[in-house]
Parts: C-alpha cells; sequence; structure tokens
C-alpha cells in the first residue's frame, strides 16, 4: 500500500542479493514475541512455527504450548504491517517452518513474497481464507479478521490440525488446547452480545476499519464518512470536505465513541481525535498487534471492555 506521513516508517526493503545470498548478509531481528525458530537450540525437538505478526504467533502458541518454537516477525506496534519490508532473519526463519499463519487480504503479503523466493514447503495458514469472508458488493474486503471472534474459533481448529498433521503424537493435546481457546473466545462473545441488547443501534466513529468486526458483532453503527477511514487505511490525504464531515460527528455529538488506531496517527486522526475529546466523546485506543505483557484474549477483552465502558458514560 502506499506509504504517507500519517503511516509509521517501515524498515528499508533489504537487496535482492542477501535475500538469495543469506549466508553473506547481516540482518537486524525483529521477531517478536515466542521463540525464534531458527535459533532455538531445541528447534529440533519442537515444531517451528512462523507467524506474520505476534496475533497469530500468540494464538499458535496458546495452542501449541511447549511443543511450538514461534518467531513473529511483526511484534513492535510501531510497525504497520501493511509497509512492512523483509530482512534476512525473517527469511532464515520461514525457510525453516513446519508452519506458516498469514493474515492475507493484502495484509501482510511480504510473507508470501519470501516463500515464494525459497524452496522451502510448509503448512500454510491463511487467516482471511479460513475466514470465509469477502468483499461486500461494491466493496473493498476488511481484512482485519483478527478483531472476528467466530474466525479466531475457525482459526485455533486449523492450527491444531496444522500441528497434529505435523506432530501426530501431540494431536490430542493440540485439540484439548484449541477447545480451551475457543471457549475464552465464548466469554469474549457474550460480551459483545451484552454491548449489542445495551446499546444495539448507536452510532460510532473510527479512524481505520480495523476494528470493525466487533464493532458489527456489538450491534453498533460504523457512522464514519467511508472516504474518511479509507484514505487513512490507504496512507493517503482526506479531502477538506469529508474531514470536515466526519469533525462535524464529533462537534453535533452524533456518534458515542471514537473508535482510534493507534499505530497510523497522522494530523488528520489526531483532529479527530480532539474534536472527539473537545466535545466530550470518549476515545477507545485500539491496536493491529499484541500490546506488550498481553496474550490474544486478554487483549481482546481489555478492547471489549473499554468499549462497553465508552458506551455506557
Amino acid at each position: 500500500m502506499p506509504m504517507s506521513s500519517s503511516r509509521r516508517l517501515a524498515p528499508p526493503l533489504i537487496s535482492g542479493v542477501c535475500l538469495i545470498f543469506l549466508a553473506g548478509c547481516g540482518s537486524s531481528s525483529d521477531s517478536g514475541s515466542g521463540s525464534d525458530a531458527s535459533q532455538s537450540p531445541a528447534a529440533a525437538s519442537v515444531i517451528p512455527v512462523v507467524a506474520s505478526t505476534n496475533v497469530y504467533g500468540d494464538m499458535a502458541e496458546q495452542i501449541g504450548g511447549g511443543k511450538v518454537a514461534v518467531t513473529s516477525i511483526i511484534s513492535d506496534p510501531d510497525q504497520d504491517p501493511h509497509s512492512y519490508e523483509a530482512n534476512t532473519q525473517n527469511q532464515l526463519a520461514l525457510s525453516k517452518a513446519k508452519v506458516v499463519i498469514e493474515n492475507g487480504g493484502g495484509y501482510d503479503d511480504f510473507v508470501d513474497r519470501m516463500l515464494g523466493s525459497g524452496d522451502s514447503s510448509p503448512e500454510v495458514i491463511n487467516a482471511v481464507k479460513v475466514s470465509g469472508k469477502s468483499a461486500p458488493a461494491g466493496g473493498e474486503l476488511n481484512e482485519h479478521v483478527w478483531y472476528d471472534f467466530p474466525t479466531s474459533a475457525k482459526l485455533a481448529d486449523r492450527i491444531a490440525a496444522a500441528l497434529a498433521k505435523a506432530d501426530p503424537d501431540d494431536a490430542a493435546t493440540f485439540t484439548d488446547k484449541a477447545k480451551a481457546f475457543k471457549e475464552k473466545l465464548t466469554s469474549l462473545e457474550r460480551k459483545e452480545a451484552r454491548i449489542k441488547a445495551d446499546h444495539g443501534g448507536e452510532a460510532v466513529a473510527v479512524t481505520e476499519p480495523v476494528p470493525l468486526y466487533l464493532l458489527e458483532a456489538s450491534g453498533l453503527r460504523n457512522a464514519t464518512p467511508e472516504a474518511f477511514s479509507e484514505a487513512i487505511e490507504e496512507g493517503d490525504d482526506v479531502s477538506p470536505r469529508t474531514l470536515r464531515d466526519t469533525l462535524a460527528l464529533f462537534t453535533g455529538k452524533k456518534v458515542k465513541a471514537l473508535v482510534y488506531n493507534e499505530q497510523t496517527s497522522g494530523p488528520q486522526t489526531e483532529k479527530a481525535e480532539q474534536a472527539a475529546k473537545t466535545a466530550g466523546i470518549p476515545v477507545v485506543p485500539v491496536t493491529e498487534t499484541l500490546p506488550e505483557g498481553k496474550d490474544y484474549v486478554g487483549w481482546m477483552t481489555a478492547n471489549v471492555d473499554a468499549l462497553a465502558s465508552a458506551l455506557a458514560k
């Protein structure tokens, strides 16, 4: 996707020579949560898994437990997965992976590019394909499927199956852990149902479509001009008219909350945030990757609880 000043900068693209001659090039690590499958001394006894972000890396760890060594390529909240460029360490980890988990839908294309440049053949799990979601008529696919809890439940089963294929002796363990993970997701869905019962039909605004699956499941209506959130997501400038219409949501108190993606802030989203605060409208921050010290369920629980609290004000 095109870059602009509203997007956090990603590391520079390394040369094609480096990607081919891995041993001859230095690299800087961007691996995140979990063990690095390419370096762990226990790599021979566990399943090496590579995830595009620490969201999927955490899911793999929850389901694989001590039987997996997970490398999460992106774990830094200052990184924008849309514009991330790979390094040699990422390529090396992918070359050794038995299971790869990517988001798909154009979100983390760097994974497919790296897989295409190597000769490894891991089991690849594409979250968007697992979700079964597609673009609405005349619209664009919302690829942020990890904010959709039914999709996360499907992913848990798919991850368990992939790990069982790599390690049949521990298949029952993976199935049990996936079941426990899905039970936690059921609790989150109950929280969404409670918001829907209390606030169904109320309008909210977003800076980007990142949390829309959560908002829709909670019965909320996205009142943001589509041109605003699309421009922010694409790193484009927002037209003066679209910005004016967006700010009017807050000055006119037409929405109950602003759900703000902290990972892609810029002058125009900051104007929206300030307008909401000035009007006394709660701002609910969200991110695209796991905050430090959080697991997936804890992170999503905090997001849902923050949304419920904001709407109750």
